[in-house]
């Protein structure tokens, strides 16, 4: 993961948020002139994600532990393996220990349960998105990580992406008024982004169809079988999306009906955290 200010700044947030005006539990008891070792030991399967994180945040906390890394983002992991050893301060080392775990653990977790849904459409041609259901301020992580599971991002905010949904639909006064509203904004702001139509029965595509200016329809809760009917009638003529009440016990028959896209909020906000541990390597 590339490390940008951005990320340098939120990790610093989260840093300050848990030491406040000290680690006093490490410092109380650890000398500072102390040293030692610890390792990242793996006591549950699934997929990595956070090692550039967690280096920044050691890097944050005090520049001279060293990391011996022996894994990288991506890599299957199993119960037993030892991800990194740690070299340095055995106060900084503790005081840098639960943030690393937090966003580890997290983003691992979710790298798992993206690949997990992955690996259940791999014989279809669907592409799986996530959402922007994800942890405030955590975005980038949680987006970074379903990339790292094999799936890939829908939009990353309200900027990057137009999609009208039924609130704004309703709000605008009917899809055609919304499609409208959307490229005579476009126009004026000068922006070119992409509008995605959220439609909510078969009658709605064929309006967003015959009105045309949108680019993506997004089938929302639609069974199976009217997401295939929903397909067939666009007929590549736009990008399609099925979003909405998708599980793992549904996936693979939304995935089956030619739909371009499935997007899931599950991948970021229906996660276990993968549990991971820092343990002090006793010389």
């Amino acid at each position: 993961m590339k490390i940008t200010d951005n990320i340098k700044h939120l990790i610093q947030m989260t840093l300050a948020e848990d030491i406040g005006d000290g680690d006093h539990s490490s410092q109380s008891c650890i000398p500072d002139s102390a040293r030692g070792e610890m390792k990242l030991l793996v006591k549950q399967d699934g997929i990595l994600c956070g090692v550039d994180v967690a280096r920044e945040v050691l890097r944050q906390v005090d520049d001279y532990i060293q990391m011996e890394q022996f894994m990288h983002d991506g890599d299957t992991i199993r119960k037993g393996d030892i991800v990194f050893r740690l070299h340095g301060s055995a106060q900084k080392m503790l005081t840098a220990e639960r943030t690393v775990l937090n966003f580890m653990q997290r983003m691992s977790g979710i790298a798992t349960t993206t690949h997990e849904y992955v690996e259940m459409v791999k014989d279809t041609s669907v592409t799986l998105l996530d959402t922007r259901k994800t942890t405030p301020n955590m975005r980038i992580f949680e987006k970074y990580a379903v990339e790292v599971g094999g799936a890939q991002n829908h939009r990353f905010g309200l900027f990057d992406m137009m999609m009208l949904k039924d609130n704004h639909i309703d709000f605008a006064g009917g899809i055609e008024k919304a499609i409208d509203a959307a490229v005579a904004y476009q126009k004026a702001k000068g922006l070119n982004l992409k509008i995605e139509v959220e439609t909510r029965s078969l009658e709605d595509v064929q309006r967003v169809l015959d009105h045309g200016g949108a680019h993506r329809i997004m089938f929302d809760n639609f069974t199976p079988a009217q997401v295939r009917e929903g397909v067939q009638l666009v007929n590549h003529r736009m990008e399609t999306e099925a979003s909405g009440g998708i599980t793992d016990a549904t996936l693979h028959d939304y995935a089956a009906t030619g739909v371009d896209y499935i997007s899931i909020g599950a991948f970021t906000h229906h996660i276990a955290s993968l549990d991971l541990s820092l343990k002090t390597v006793i010389l």
